[in-house]
Protein backbone atom coordinates (compact mmCIF):
# COMPACT_ATOMS: atom_id res chain seq x y z
CA UNK A 1 0.00 0.00 0.00
CA UNK A 2 2.92 2.32 0.75
CA UNK A 3 4.25 1.77 -2.77
CA UNK A 4 0.92 2.81 -4.22
CA UNK A 5 0.88 6.18 -2.50
CA UNK A 6 4.57 7.18 -2.51
CA UNK A 7 7.35 7.87 -4.94
CA UNK A 8 11.08 8.47 -4.86
CA UNK A 9 12.64 11.36 -6.73
CA UNK A 10 15.91 10.17 -8.23
CA UNK A 11 18.94 12.26 -9.13
CA UNK A 12 22.61 11.39 -8.84
CA UNK A 13 22.75 12.43 -5.19
CA UNK A 14 19.25 11.27 -4.31
CA UNK A 15 19.88 7.75 -5.59
CA UNK A 16 22.83 7.42 -3.19
CA UNK A 17 20.58 8.51 -0.34
CA UNK A 18 17.99 5.94 -1.38
CA UNK A 19 20.51 3.12 -1.17
CA UNK A 20 21.50 4.24 2.32
CA UNK A 21 17.88 4.31 3.40
CA UNK A 22 17.13 0.88 1.94
CA UNK A 23 20.19 -0.96 3.17
CA UNK A 24 21.37 1.08 6.14
CA UNK A 25 19.37 -0.81 8.74
CA UNK A 26 16.98 2.06 9.56
CA UNK A 27 13.99 1.47 11.78
CA UNK A 28 10.53 1.82 10.26
CA UNK A 29 10.08 5.15 12.05
CA UNK A 30 13.43 6.43 10.77
CA UNK A 31 12.59 5.19 7.27
CA UNK A 32 9.25 7.03 7.28
CA UNK A 33 10.98 10.24 8.34
CA UNK A 34 13.78 9.81 5.79
CA UNK A 35 11.29 9.00 3.03
CA UNK A 36 9.48 12.26 3.65
CA UNK A 37 12.78 14.12 3.52
CA UNK A 38 13.69 12.41 0.25
CA UNK A 39 10.42 13.52 -1.33
CA UNK A 40 11.48 17.10 -0.68
CA UNK A 41 15.03 16.63 -1.91
CA UNK A 42 16.04 19.40 -4.27
CA UNK A 43 18.96 19.74 -6.65
CA UNK A 44 19.79 23.11 -8.14
CA UNK A 45 19.45 23.26 -11.89
CA UNK A 46 17.65 19.90 -12.13
CA UNK A 47 13.89 19.92 -12.72
CA UNK A 48 12.31 17.74 -10.04
CA UNK A 49 8.80 17.09 -8.83
CA UNK A 50 7.46 16.24 -5.40
CA UNK A 51 4.41 14.13 -4.70
CA UNK A 52 1.30 15.87 -3.39
CA UNK A 53 0.03 13.37 -0.84
CA UNK A 54 -3.16 15.37 -0.30
CA UNK A 55 -4.45 14.88 -3.86
CA UNK A 56 -7.13 13.74 -4.20
CA UNK A 57 -8.67 14.03 -0.77
CA UNK A 58 -10.45 10.69 -1.16
CA UNK A 59 -8.28 8.24 -3.13
CA UNK A 60 -10.79 5.47 -2.43
CA UNK A 61 -12.90 7.03 -5.18
CA UNK A 62 -10.67 5.27 -7.71
CA UNK A 63 -12.47 1.97 -8.25
CA UNK A 64 -11.19 0.91 -11.67
CA UNK A 65 -7.99 0.79 -13.72
CA UNK A 66 -6.95 4.41 -14.31
CA UNK A 67 -5.83 4.89 -17.91
CA UNK A 68 -5.78 8.63 -18.61
CA UNK A 69 -5.83 12.09 -17.08
CA UNK A 70 -6.37 15.57 -18.53
CA UNK A 71 -6.30 19.08 -17.06
CA UNK A 72 -8.46 22.11 -17.77
CA UNK A 73 -6.09 24.85 -16.61
CA UNK A 74 -8.67 27.64 -16.85
CA UNK A 75 -11.39 25.93 -14.83
CA UNK A 76 -8.97 24.27 -12.40
CA UNK A 77 -10.43 20.84 -13.19
CA UNK A 78 -8.82 17.42 -13.65
CA UNK A 79 -10.53 14.61 -15.59
CA UNK A 80 -9.57 11.01 -14.80
CA UNK A 81 -10.69 8.12 -17.02
CA UNK A 82 -10.95 4.62 -15.63
CA UNK A 83 -12.13 1.19 -16.77
CA UNK A 84 -13.92 -1.62 -15.03
CA UNK A 85 -17.30 -3.19 -14.44
CA UNK A 86 -19.85 -0.98 -12.70
CA UNK A 87 -17.46 1.93 -12.21
CA UNK A 88 -17.87 5.54 -13.39
CA UNK A 89 -15.76 5.93 -16.53
CA UNK A 90 -14.94 9.56 -15.74
CA UNK A 91 -14.10 11.16 -12.40
CA UNK A 92 -13.86 14.95 -12.30
CA UNK A 93 -11.76 16.57 -9.58
CA UNK A 94 -10.74 20.09 -8.72
CA UNK A 95 -7.01 20.76 -8.86
CA UNK A 96 -7.04 20.98 -5.05
CA UNK A 97 -8.40 17.43 -4.76
CA UNK A 98 -12.18 17.62 -4.34
CA UNK A 99 -14.47 15.34 -6.35
CA UNK A 100 -16.79 17.57 -8.40
CA UNK A 101 -18.75 14.96 -10.33
CA UNK A 102 -18.55 11.63 -12.11
CA UNK A 103 -20.16 10.40 -15.29
CA UNK A 104 -20.60 7.09 -17.02
CA UNK A 105 -21.96 7.74 -20.51
CA UNK A 106 -23.36 4.63 -22.17
CA UNK A 107 -21.50 5.72 -25.31
CA UNK A 108 -18.10 5.28 -23.64
CA UNK A 109 -16.76 1.72 -23.53
CA UNK A 110 -13.00 1.61 -22.85
CA UNK A 111 -11.38 5.04 -22.51
CA UNK A 112 -7.72 5.13 -23.44
CA UNK A 113 -6.56 8.70 -24.06
CA UNK A 114 -7.91 12.05 -22.81
CA UNK A 115 -7.51 15.67 -23.84
CA UNK A 116 -9.26 18.86 -22.74
CA UNK A 117 -9.64 21.34 -25.58
CA UNK A 118 -10.05 24.56 -23.65
CA UNK A 119 -9.79 28.26 -24.26
CA UNK A 120 -10.16 31.21 -21.93
CA UNK A 121 -13.02 32.61 -24.03
CA UNK A 122 -14.97 29.45 -24.88
CA UNK A 123 -16.42 26.38 -23.24
CA UNK A 124 -13.99 23.46 -22.83
CA UNK A 125 -14.72 20.05 -24.28
CA UNK A 126 -13.32 16.66 -23.31
CA UNK A 127 -11.95 14.42 -26.06
CA UNK A 128 -11.70 10.68 -25.35
CA UNK A 129 -10.23 7.90 -27.47
CA UNK A 130 -12.28 4.72 -27.06
CA UNK A 131 -10.57 1.39 -27.77
CA UNK A 132 -13.60 -0.72 -26.92
CA UNK A 133 -14.60 -3.54 -29.25
CA UNK A 134 -18.35 -3.23 -28.69
CA UNK A 135 -20.94 -1.14 -30.57
CA UNK A 136 -19.41 2.19 -29.46
CA UNK A 137 -15.71 1.38 -29.75
CA UNK A 138 -12.90 2.27 -32.19
CA UNK A 139 -13.80 5.97 -32.09
CA UNK A 140 -12.68 9.38 -30.90
CA UNK A 141 -15.40 11.21 -28.97
CA UNK A 142 -16.02 14.75 -27.86
CA UNK A 143 -17.99 15.37 -24.66
CA UNK A 144 -19.16 18.36 -22.71
CA UNK A 145 -17.59 18.79 -19.25
CA UNK A 146 -20.66 17.09 -17.74
CA UNK A 147 -20.49 14.07 -20.05
CA UNK A 148 -22.90 14.94 -22.87
CA UNK A 149 -21.77 13.36 -26.14
CA UNK A 150 -21.19 16.11 -28.72
CA UNK A 151 -19.39 14.46 -31.62
CA UNK A 152 -17.99 11.11 -32.76
CA UNK A 153 -15.04 10.62 -35.13
CA UNK A 154 -14.84 7.21 -36.76
CA UNK A 155 -17.39 4.45 -37.31
CA UNK A 156 -18.77 3.23 -33.96
CA UNK A 157 -18.14 -0.45 -33.39
CA UNK A 158 -16.15 -0.95 -36.58
CA UNK A 159 -12.37 -1.06 -36.80
CA UNK A 160 -11.02 0.23 -40.08
CA UNK A 161 -8.19 1.87 -41.98
CA UNK A 162 -10.07 4.37 -44.14
CA UNK A 163 -9.70 8.14 -44.17
CA UNK A 164 -12.86 9.02 -46.16
CA UNK A 165 -14.88 8.36 -44.15
CA UNK A 166 -12.44 8.35 -41.24
CA UNK A 167 -12.01 5.04 -39.44
CA UNK A 168 -9.89 3.97 -36.47
CA UNK A 169 -8.70 0.78 -34.82
CA UNK A 170 -7.98 1.31 -31.11
CA UNK A 171 -7.04 5.02 -31.35
CA UNK A 172 -4.52 5.77 -28.60
CA UNK A 173 -4.54 9.53 -28.00
CA UNK A 174 -5.65 12.91 -29.35
CA UNK A 175 -4.14 16.40 -29.07
CA UNK A 176 -6.19 19.46 -30.03
CA UNK A 177 -4.09 22.55 -30.77
CA UNK A 178 -5.28 26.04 -29.84
CA UNK A 179 -5.69 26.66 -33.60
CA UNK A 180 -8.32 23.92 -33.72
CA UNK A 181 -6.05 21.50 -35.59
CA UNK A 182 -6.36 17.92 -34.33
CA UNK A 183 -3.60 15.32 -34.05
CA UNK A 184 -4.49 11.65 -33.50
CA UNK A 185 -2.27 8.61 -32.99
CA UNK A 186 -4.03 5.43 -34.12
CA UNK A 187 -3.74 2.75 -32.83
CA UNK A 188 -2.98 0.98 -29.63
CA UNK A 189 -2.01 -2.38 -31.16
CA UNK A 190 -4.71 -2.58 -33.82
CA UNK A 191 -4.63 -2.50 -37.62
CA UNK A 192 -3.31 1.05 -37.84
CA UNK A 193 0.00 2.67 -36.98
CA UNK A 194 -0.83 6.24 -37.94
CA UNK A 195 -0.29 9.86 -37.05
CA UNK A 196 -3.12 11.93 -38.55
CA UNK A 197 -3.54 15.70 -38.65
CA UNK A 198 -7.08 17.00 -39.13
CA UNK A 199 -8.19 20.55 -39.79
CA UNK A 200 -10.84 22.14 -37.53
CA UNK A 201 -13.30 21.10 -40.25
CA UNK A 202 -12.06 17.49 -39.88
CA UNK A 203 -10.33 17.32 -43.25
CA UNK A 204 -7.15 15.20 -43.36
CA UNK A 205 -4.24 17.64 -43.71
CA UNK A 206 -1.47 15.04 -43.72
CA UNK A 207 -0.81 11.57 -42.41
CA UNK A 208 2.01 9.12 -41.71
CA UNK A 209 0.59 5.64 -41.70
CA UNK A 210 3.18 3.01 -42.44
CA UNK A 211 4.09 0.28 -39.95
CA UNK A 212 7.81 -0.29 -39.49
CA UNK A 213 11.04 0.82 -37.88
CA UNK A 214 12.11 3.37 -40.50
CA UNK A 215 11.84 7.14 -40.44
CA UNK A 216 8.22 8.32 -40.12
CA UNK A 217 7.08 4.71 -39.65
CA UNK A 218 5.39 3.56 -36.44
CA UNK A 219 4.75 0.53 -34.31
CA UNK A 220 2.02 1.32 -31.74
CA UNK A 221 2.13 5.15 -31.70
CA UNK A 222 0.79 5.81 -28.23
CA UNK A 223 0.91 9.53 -27.36
CA UNK A 224 1.16 12.87 -29.17
CA UNK A 225 1.79 16.50 -28.21
CA UNK A 226 2.66 19.72 -30.04
CA UNK A 227 5.09 22.39 -28.84
CA UNK A 228 5.24 26.14 -29.49
CA UNK A 229 7.87 25.66 -32.23
CA UNK A 230 5.44 23.81 -34.54
CA UNK A 231 6.90 20.41 -33.67
CA UNK A 232 4.80 17.28 -33.16
CA UNK A 233 6.22 14.78 -30.65
CA UNK A 234 5.01 11.18 -30.91
CA UNK A 235 5.72 8.40 -28.41
CA UNK A 236 6.44 5.52 -30.84
CA UNK A 237 5.97 2.87 -28.18
CA UNK A 238 6.68 -0.33 -30.09
CA UNK A 239 9.91 1.10 -31.52
CA UNK A 240 11.06 2.51 -28.15
CA UNK A 241 11.55 6.01 -29.45
CA UNK A 242 10.04 9.47 -29.84
CA UNK A 243 9.65 10.81 -33.37
CA UNK A 244 9.35 14.50 -34.20
CA UNK A 245 7.53 16.13 -37.14
CA UNK A 246 6.80 19.60 -38.46
CA UNK A 247 3.20 20.37 -37.54
CA UNK A 248 2.53 22.36 -40.70
CA UNK A 249 4.01 20.14 -43.39
CA UNK A 250 4.26 16.79 -41.60
CA UNK A 251 7.97 16.64 -42.46
CA UNK A 252 10.01 14.23 -40.32
CA UNK A 253 12.48 16.20 -38.16
CA UNK A 254 14.22 13.65 -35.96
CA UNK A 255 14.13 10.69 -33.60
CA UNK A 256 15.08 10.15 -29.96
CA UNK A 257 15.82 6.56 -28.95
CA UNK A 258 18.91 6.50 -26.77
CA UNK A 259 16.95 7.40 -23.62
CA UNK A 260 14.59 4.44 -23.99
CA UNK A 261 16.81 1.37 -24.14
CA UNK A 262 15.18 -0.20 -21.07
CA UNK A 263 11.56 0.73 -21.66
CA UNK A 264 9.44 2.45 -24.27
CA UNK A 265 7.91 5.91 -23.95
CA UNK A 266 4.17 5.60 -23.32
CA UNK A 267 3.25 9.26 -22.87
CA UNK A 268 4.84 12.60 -23.77
CA UNK A 269 3.97 16.14 -22.67
CA UNK A 270 5.74 19.54 -22.75
CA UNK A 271 6.26 21.56 -19.55
CA UNK A 272 4.72 25.06 -19.40
CA UNK A 273 8.07 26.81 -19.90
CA UNK A 274 8.64 24.72 -23.06
CA UNK A 275 12.05 23.64 -21.74
CA UNK A 276 11.34 20.02 -20.83
CA UNK A 277 9.41 16.95 -21.89
CA UNK A 278 7.85 14.56 -19.37
CA UNK A 279 7.70 10.94 -20.51
CA UNK A 280 5.94 8.01 -18.79
CA UNK A 281 7.56 4.57 -19.00
CA UNK A 282 5.10 1.93 -17.87
CA UNK A 283 7.22 -1.20 -17.49
CA UNK A 284 10.01 0.46 -15.49
CA UNK A 285 7.47 2.42 -13.40
CA UNK A 286 9.09 5.78 -13.96
CA UNK A 287 8.56 9.30 -15.23
CA UNK A 288 11.51 10.78 -17.10
CA UNK A 289 12.12 14.50 -17.52
CA UNK A 290 14.01 15.26 -20.74
CA UNK A 291 15.58 18.48 -21.92
CA UNK A 292 13.64 19.97 -24.84
CA UNK A 293 15.86 21.02 -27.75
CA UNK A 294 15.96 24.66 -28.89
CA UNK A 295 14.06 25.78 -31.94
CA UNK A 296 15.70 24.65 -35.17
CA UNK A 297 17.30 21.45 -33.91
CA UNK A 298 16.37 18.08 -32.44
CA UNK A 299 19.73 16.51 -31.50
CA UNK A 300 19.89 13.67 -28.98
CA UNK A 301 17.69 13.22 -25.93
CA UNK A 302 19.16 14.05 -22.54
CA UNK A 303 17.68 12.99 -19.19
CA UNK A 304 17.39 15.77 -16.61
CA UNK A 305 15.78 13.77 -13.80
CA UNK A 306 13.65 10.73 -13.05
CA UNK A 307 10.68 10.11 -10.77
CA UNK A 308 10.87 6.47 -9.81
CA UNK A 309 7.47 5.15 -8.79
CA UNK A 310 6.68 2.07 -6.72
CA UNK A 311 6.73 -1.43 -8.19
CA UNK A 312 3.75 -2.31 -10.41
CA UNK A 313 2.46 1.27 -10.40
CA UNK A 314 2.41 1.22 -14.23
CA UNK A 315 2.16 4.90 -15.27
CA UNK A 316 0.23 5.01 -18.53
CA UNK A 317 -0.51 8.59 -19.63
CA UNK A 318 0.28 11.98 -18.08
CA UNK A 319 -0.85 15.58 -18.40
CA UNK A 320 0.42 18.93 -17.16
CA UNK A 321 -1.39 21.93 -15.75
CA UNK A 322 -0.01 24.67 -17.99
CA UNK A 323 -0.92 27.30 -15.40
CA UNK A 324 0.73 25.86 -12.29
CA UNK A 325 3.12 23.29 -13.79
CA UNK A 326 1.56 20.45 -11.77
CA UNK A 327 2.00 16.98 -13.24
CA UNK A 328 -0.83 14.43 -13.12
CA UNK A 329 -0.20 10.72 -13.74
CA UNK A 330 -2.67 7.95 -14.61
CA UNK A 331 -1.43 4.68 -13.09
CA UNK A 332 -2.97 1.42 -14.28
CA UNK A 333 -1.31 -0.94 -11.83
CA UNK A 334 -1.89 1.21 -8.76
CA UNK A 335 -5.44 2.02 -9.92
CA UNK A 336 -5.03 5.69 -9.11
CA UNK A 337 -4.07 9.11 -10.41
CA UNK A 338 -1.40 11.12 -8.63
CA UNK A 339 -0.37 14.76 -8.59
CA UNK A 340 3.22 16.01 -8.51
CA UNK A 341 4.19 19.63 -8.02
CA UNK A 342 7.38 21.14 -9.47
CA UNK A 343 10.08 22.77 -7.42
CA UNK A 344 13.71 23.87 -7.62
CA UNK A 345 16.20 25.52 -5.31
CA UNK A 346 16.08 28.52 -7.60
CA UNK A 347 12.36 28.86 -6.95
CA UNK A 348 11.35 28.59 -10.60
CA UNK A 349 8.56 26.30 -11.76
CA UNK A 350 9.15 23.99 -14.69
Amino acid sequence: MILRRTCVLLSTTASVLLLLLLYGGLSSQQWASSRAALRDYQLLGSPLYKLDLTWPHNPELFTGAVFAVAVDQYAGVVYVAQRGDNVPKMLVFSTDGHLLMSWNSSSLEMPHGLFVADAATSSPTVWVTDVGTGPHGHCVKQYSPSGKLLQVLGTPGQAGTGVSPLQFDQPAEIFVHSSGDIYIVDGDGGLNNRLIKLSPELDVMWMHGEKGQGLAQFYIPHSVTVDAAQRVWVADRGNKRIQVFNSISGEWLGTWGSCFTEDAPYSVRITPDKKHLVVAQLNTNQLTVLEAPPVGMIGQCRVESVIQLGDDTKPHLVDLDLKTGALYVAEIGAQQAQKFTPFSLGGNLL
